[in-house]
This record gives structure tokens, C-alpha cells and sequence, in this order.
């Protein structure tokens, strides 16, 4: 193992589609892009683009072939096949099992035994597919700046990444399940006749100054990402507090609060 397979099979599982046949695997992995431009109003597919470049450095020697590049407004796309009887091919599918996509794959139990910089790699390449940081992702005061992961339908993986990311004492502020009871526990949505409103991803959300441990390939995020982080220590420290103090704890250390739930009738 190393830091380059780290980080690929870290992307492979935030984001990524397996196509296997009987003797050729693709594999792809979307980096999307919700917002078209960054915090400094510059355009993201050009930000993503500089960053893939970035990427294929690092990538295209371990995989031994080109990566091939999409790009969308929406989202980009690399992409590359193999042999399933060449070396890199068979350690992927070792470690993704009978996974076909990002919505049931699992984080192999080996990848907790590797080295600490390797685990950092592999949740920097779940990241990097997976992460949102924007201004709007604060907690109820405005430098209060939060990294979003957004994981779809998977609810094991959202466990899995959670107790990686305790390995690596990095703590989860809060999660947001794609449930009813999470996204719409008052019922207003529902009230309002979107009884469907509950059904998205479900979000781990990471104090920003947490993060930077990990940080961002992608470079628009790794921007925003040192950006916000300053922002979130100098909001602490002018009201007299320590931001380490504030923000590194986990989820057994917080103040627990108990809400009544509306009956649906």
C-alpha cells in the first residue's frame, strides 16, 4: 500500500462506478460541482480542470495508463480501464469486493490498518469527490465554517468513514441522515405537501479547522478550505476562546438534547 493507492481507492468509494466484464474493468469517478463558480467568483469546471491535471501526476504512474477527462457543468468525470488479471486491477477489486458503485460499497477492514498518512490520503481522495465547502455551511454563526461530505443512499459507508475519521482523531460535529426524522422532524415540509423533501443525502459535517489535516486536492476547495479555517479561529479567538477547545470534540462529549417528535395523523 501507499499514499497514491490510498487516495485512489478513497475516491473509488466516495464517488465511483465499476463496469466489470469478463476480462476489462472501468472504473469511473465523478467529481461534481453543484456550484458553477468559487467563494472568489471565479468559474469551478476551470478550478477542477487545474486540479486534475494535479491528479493525473499523481494517478496515471500508479494505474499505468492515461486517465480519461469529462467535464459537465455539473460534474467532471476520470475514468480508466484495465485487464482484471493485471496487478493494480485485482488489488481494487480486492479491496471495493462485490461493490459496483459508491451506493454499497464498504470500506474494507484492511484500510484501518494502514499507516496514519495513508488513512489521511484515502479520506483526502473521499473528499475530494464527496466534500462541499461553501459559506452557507454554517453552524448559526457566520464563521462558524463547517466541511460537508455528502454520501447518497449509503448508510453503511457513512459509518465507515465516521469511525476512519475518529482513527485518525478527526471529530464528526454532527451527521445529517437522510431520513425523515433528520430532515424534516417538525413535519413542516411535509405540512407544506413535500412529503419527499427528506429524501437526499446524508451529510457529515466536520468543523473546518478539523479538516485541515486532511484538506483538498481539488484546489477551489483547498482554497475555501484554509479561507474558512481562518475565519473560524479568528471569530473564537475575538470572543475569548480557544478554537481547539471548541471544535474538538466528539460526539460523546457534547451536550446530548432529547426532542419530542410530531406524530404523523
Amino acid at each position: 500500500m501507499n499514499r497514491e493507492m490510498s487516495y485512489l481507492l478513497g475516491m473509488i468509494c466516495g464517488n465511483g462506478e465499476v463496469r466489470r466484464g469478463a476480462s476489462e474493468t472501468t472504473i469511473s469517478i465523478e467529481i461534481p460541482h453543484k456550484k458553477l463558480t468559487t467563494e472568489k467568483n471565479c468559474d469551478v469546471r476551470i478550478y477542477v480542470r487545474a486540479s486534475i491535471t494535479d491528479i493525473r501526476t499523481v494517478l496515471e504512474p500508479l494505474v499505468g495508463t492515461g486517465l480519461n477527462f469529462t467535464q459537465q457543468d455539473n460534474y467532471s468525470i476520470i475514468s480508466f480501464t484495465k485487464r482484471n488479471d493485471e496487478y493494480i486491477m485485482r488489488e481494487i477489486l480486492r479491496y471495493i469486493g462485490n461493490a459496483v458503485s459508491h451506493e454499497n460499497i464498504r470500506i474494507d477492514e484492511e484500510v484501518f490498518s494502514f499507516t496514519h498518512d495513508e488513512k489521511i490520503s484515502f479520506l483526502q481522495g473521499f473528499a475530494d469527490v464527496t466534500g462541499y465547502i461553501r459559506r452557507s455551511n454554517y453552524f448559526f454563526k457566520p464563521y462558524m465554517h463547517r466541511v460537508y461530505l455528502e454520501v447518497p443512499h449509503n448508510w453503511y459507508l457513512v459509518s465507515d468513514i465516521c469511525c476512519l475519521l475518529k482513527d485518525v482523531n478527526i471529530p464528526v460535529q454532527t451527521i445529517d441522515w437522510a431520513h425523515p426524522n433528520m430532515r424534516d422532524g417538525n413535519l413542516v415540509k411535509y405540512e407544506e405537501g413535500k412529503p419527499d423533501f427528506w429524501k437526499k443525502e446524508h451529510q457529515i459535517k466536520i468543523w473546518v479547522n478539523e479538516f485541515l489535516p486532511i484538506g483538498f486536492a481539488v484546489l477551489h476547495k483547498r482554497e475555501a478550505l484554509t479561507q474558512f479555517a481562518a475565519e473560524l479561529a479568528d471569530g473564537l479567538e475575538a470572543e475569548g476562546k480557544n478554537p481547539k477547545e471548541v471544535t474538538h470534540k466528539f460526539y460523546w462529549e457534547g451536550n446530548g438534547k432529547s426532542k419530542v417528535k410530531p406524530q404523523l395523523t
